[in-house]
């Protein structure tokens, strides 16, 4: 009765994407179930100290500190909508206040490392397999594109004229970034190889897999943990990590940080921001090394 609409306003509105979509709707509906179960209410009838008790059981059931920011983040929208709407006359988030996270650093590989891995011809080959496995890691290491539009690049999105590509990203938003020279040089060879394919799918994606369909989330998860396990012993080791990679790499040489949250797609420049935390540890640890008085 109420969450339809408001996943109708965030689908169509909003513009956002399936898997966002899909996170809303989980949440909405573990909070009606809390609601209705422990005091018979629907989603119109709660109160700032229902939702406090719910905070609670969450708590009580340890849940983390960044999933009940991001439960009570899905709650705040949807009841803002609901007062948008006028089926409510308060918001009964309004002063509710989320569990304080702890901070931390983007995880992410050293830019010497990835060298060593892209570079290394007893690592890559040239047999398609291969070819497609290092354009992978080139592009997301690269561009600092995220999985999802990793996974959504078409052929048509790359201008190898002017060496860049366009990704579509969060709230279907687009946007164009440069590539890397090793990225640019290697585009071609791939695409000749991907044509000698007898693939026995077809599809318009730039990269795919051994039969020819687009990627999965769970194949681009697996080929990229498979390689940076080779040159680190770090125990995470995700795509997310390489767009982390990314944007400590471009900050650490002076790139503008307005720039880089184009770059990235970031909504505001505060997402940005985290990554200069990593930029001032890199200061620290050569102040350490280097100074007589460290």
């Amino acid at each position: 009765m109420y969450i339809d609409p408001f996943l109708t306003y965030l689908a169509h509105e909003k513009r956002y994407s399936k898997h966002t979509l899909v996170a809303y709707e989980t949440d909405l509906l573990q909070f009606q179930d809390f609601m209705a179960l422990t005091y018979e209410l629907d989603l119109a009838g709660v109160k700032y100290m229902h939702v406090r008790d719910y905070i609670a059981h969450l708590m009580n059931t340890e849940v983390g500190a960044n999933s009940i920011g991001r439960k009570l983040s899905t709650l705040r929208s949807f009841y803002k909508n609901l007062c948008q709407r006028q089926v409510l006359d308060s918001n009964p988030l309004r002063l509710i206040k989320a569990p304080k996270v702890p901070k931390r650093l983007p995880v992410f590989v050293d830019s010497e490392k990835m060298d060593t891995l892209l570079d290394s011809a007893e690592i890559f080959d040239n047999s398609f397999a291969s070819m497609r496995d290092r354009l992978i890691m080139e592009t997301l290491f690269g561009t600092g594109i995220r999985l999802s539009e990793l996974i959504g690049l078409k052929e048509a999105d790359v201008d190898q004229y002017g060496n860049t590509i366009k990704v579509l990203g969060k709230g279907n938003k687009e946007r164009i970034i440069p590539m890397t020279k090793p990225m640019a040089d290697q585009l071609p060879a791939y695409l000749l190889e991907k044509s000698k394919q007898a693939f026995s799918k077809s599809t318009d994606a730039l990269i795919v897999t051994d039969r020819g369909a687009r990627l999965s989330p769970p194949f681009v998860y697996k080929t990229v943990k498979g390689y940076l396990s080779k040159v680190s012993t770090q125990e995470k080791l995700s795509p997310h990590v390489l767009r982390h990679s990314y944007a400590t790499s471009l900050l650490n040489r002076g790139a503008d940080l307005n720039a880089i949250k184009e770059l990235l797609g970031h909504a505001s420049l505060a997402a940005t921001q985290v990554y200069t935390h990593n930029s001032i540890e890199e200061l620290k640890a050569i102040y350490n090394q280097a100074h007589p008085k460290a």
